[in-house]
């Protein structure tokens, strides 16, 4: 098997892209034909300002170009498979400011497309394929200055879903990306490991995440991390990252950086001090036990819902054996008392974005414990999952079911007091999804006995 660093030699695999989409829309309509459109992201301008806003290409553009040039076009032409891509043309009076730009040719060896013209041209390029008759493109990702007239047919909502969907299933190439992406968050998880012991604040802790990133070549953060200290960890998207750590037993550490426009997303979570609390360390056990199992049970067309459903059970076998929970098991199933520990989905896919497409979640769903899982059916072969169970102590969540009979009457409350100040533990690894299995994509250390002499130095 060709190594990560090998694969990534070559070019992203755009024309393989383009055509699995195009065959995606013929199974929706077989009368798909003509011209294909998208447009990367615009420069912006930070309001009242003169400089720009942070970029981040719009990931459809990037999925049928590998381009990450700002203010670029792109078109494809259904019948004569020819793809032309159009870059910002050379601007005099930026150059001193920004250097040269990419030029055609340049651009041309970097890329998987077929021409490269510059932005000027892309007009006088759609009128010339305007015979075609068909322009298939993105609804409020065209430019004012584009127009269609002349196509017969103008669709903006086909193109969308057939790149959503092909997005699930990744190429080589895009798992080399996301490995190489979980490569560098490894590095950066272990720093935060080694210095959370003598560390004084979260933000600390961030920092010190983000420059190991940059330093090896993940520039962008894939999301905003969670460096949750205590309490705050059973906040799920906690976003401060700024409170002392003087008198808190955990960090959870929900980060991940960017590679190429690929995500990695890992979560960890391990004594502040280097050494668990009994309850801490009796709570890790049950969600690794969880992230275990599930884990397992992954391979092509195993379906997401009922891993999930598997994890709440596993979490109420576990919360039952620590007196937190109480009662029959079924019982406890039924009532969905589990959600109030555990509110959030298994995982979701990964890719391009953190919380990737194709999922089809249903967060109308009545039955809160699917409400919020971001994948529902099966999931294919060449996906890549999130497997990230947790348990979580917050009381904003658990007190209204203390109120209620119905689940009140299934935790101990006593019990339940002993464990507020644990917060929240959960452990997130990235999944290959195989056809008789799964590949783990994910390296962070895990292992308590790991965690805590990395921690402890020794």
């Amino acid at each position: 098997m060709a190594s990560t660093e090998s694969i990534l030699k070559g070019k992203y695999p755009a024309k393989a892209h383009v055509k699995n989409v195009v065959e995606y829309m013929k199974k929706k309509n077989p009368d798909v034909g003509g011209v294909l459109y998208l447009e990367g992201q615009k420069t912006h301008m930070i309001e009242d300002n003169d400089g720009e806003a942070p970029f981040r290409q719009r990931r459809y553009f990037y999925y049928l170009t590998g381009c990450e040039l700002p203010d670029s076009y792109y078109t494809y032409d259904i019948a004569t498979e020819k793809s032309t891509l159009f870059i910002p043309p050379i601007e005099p009076d930026s150059v001193i400011w920004s250097g040269l730009p990419l030029s055609e040719e340049e651009a041309l060896s970097l890329y998987d497309v077929d021409d490269v013209q510059t932005t000027k041209e892309i007009n006088a390029s759609l009128a010339h394929t305007r015979a075609t008759s068909s322009v298939w493109a993105i609804a409020n990702q065209v430019s004012d200055h584009i127009t269609f007239l002349e196509f017969n047919k103008k669709d903006f909502a086909l193109l969308k879903e057939a790149i959503e969907e092909c997005r699930v299933v990744k190429d080589e190439y895009e798992v080399a990306l996301i490995k190489k992406a979980n490569a560098i968050s490894t590095i950066a998880h272990t720093e935060v490991l080694k210095k959370v012991k003598s560390a004084t604040n979260e933000r600390e802790l961030e920092a010190a995440f983000i420059e190991r990133c940059i330093a090896n070549w993940a520039r962008e953060q894939a999301y905003h991390s969670i460096v949750a200290s205590g309490t705050a960890a059973a906040t799920l998207h906690y976003v401060k990252n700024y409170e002392p750590l003087a008198g808190k037993l955990n960090l959870l550490l929900d980060a991940g950086g960017e590679f190429n426009c690929y995500a990695a997303d890992i979560t960890r979570t391990f004594p502040i001090n280097g050494k668990f609390s009994p309850e801490s360390r009796a709570v890790y056990d049950i969600v690794l036990q969880m992230q275990h199992v599930c884990t397992n049970m992954l391979k092509a067309g195993a379906v997401w819902d009922t891993i999930h459903l598997t994890a709440h059970e596993i979490a109420i076998e576990g919360l039952l054996k620590l007196g937190i929970l109480q009662g029959d098991k079924e019982d406890i199933l039924k009532t969905r008392t589990s959600v109030a520990f555990f509110p959030h989905g298994l995982g979701h896919y990964l890719g391009m974005d953190t919380h990737d497409t194709g999922g089809h979640p249903n967060y109308e769903d009545k039955d809160s414990m699917f409400r919020y899982l971001r994948v529902r059916g099966q999931v294919p072969a060449g996906s890549v999952i999130t497997v990230e169970p947790g348990i979580y102590f917050c009381r904003f969540i658990i007190e209204p079911y203390l109120r209620d009979p119905v689940h009140a009457q299934y935790i101990n409350f006593e019990v339940l007091n002993k464990y507020w100040e644990v917060g929240g533990v959960r452990i997130e690894d990235n999944i290959l999804v195989t056809e008789s299995g799964y590949e783990n994509l994910t390296t962070a250390v895990k292992d308590v006995a790991e965690m805590e002499k990395i921690i402890n130095g020794s």
